[in-house]
């Protein structure tokens, strides 16, 4: 999948809804956050690195290793945005330099997942949202369980049990999970259902969103 095809399908009406859940979750996970710093942790083609600057006022920069798909957000960043070269295990990022952090669903691709954890929380002040993929979803059974196909191949699907375990060891306090798309096929009754679902906290959607304060 080439950025251009994985950016367009945001503009699709499913992919829109989906995007929509997921920034809003994230959103409301982050807090208050215009004017402050924000890295976006592997941003891929930079749609929530817009995202959170334009629709949250963030100081948003976007980091990714994949150097096609960083020129493509550096393509259709704003004039002045920030776009970085980088590896989530080795943050190219001084101790404790932004405000909050997000990596949504990069890490679900990083090996060296728990390195990665530690540079995130080395680089945060106040708070960490990591967006993940749930192996206790309806789109783990249709795209996950024999490997996935398109972007979902040789991702890593966590359950929630699995997300909380992320953060032991690290420098953390209050950790939350919530979850969203529920019914990924965006049909009327998925849309209808998803704001009933997630007001009742069920952690069975497809994006699984796991946040925790740093400790100061």
């Amino acid at each position: 999948m080439t950025p251009e095809e994985y950016d367009a399908w945001y503009r699709t009406p499913r992919g829109a809804w989906i995007g929509e859940i997921e920034f809003r979750l994230l959103a409301d996970a982050l807090g208050h956050v215009p004017g402050e710093t924000l890295p976006d942790v592997g941003c891929g083609t930079g749609y929530f690195t817009r995202l959170f600057k334009a629709r949250a006022g963030a100081r948003v920069i976007g980091l990714d290793a994949n150097l096609a798909w960083l020129q493509f957000s550096r393509d259709n960043a704003d004039h002045g945005d920030a776009c970085v070269a980088g590896r989530a295990e080795r943050l190219p990022f001084r101790d404790r330099s932004f405000d909050r952090t997000i990596a949504v669903t990069s890490l679900c691709f990083v090996r060296a997942e728990r390195e990665a954890l530690h540079e995130i929380f080395r680089v945060t002040r106040k708070r960490v949202a990591l967006g993940l993929l749930n192996r206790h979803s309806l789109l783990y059974l249709q795209k996950g369980r024999h490997g996935g196909s398109g972007g979902y191949r040789g991702a890593r699907w966590h359950t929630p049990r699995e997300a909380r375990a992320l953060f032991d060891g690290m420098p953390v306090r209050d950790v939350r999970l919530r979850s969203g798309v529920f019914l990924p096929t965006g049909d009327p009754a998925a849309r209808r259902l998803e704001s009933f679902l997630q007001d009742r906290s069920l952690l069975l959607g497809a994006f699984l969103l796991a946040v925790a304060d740093v400790e100061a």
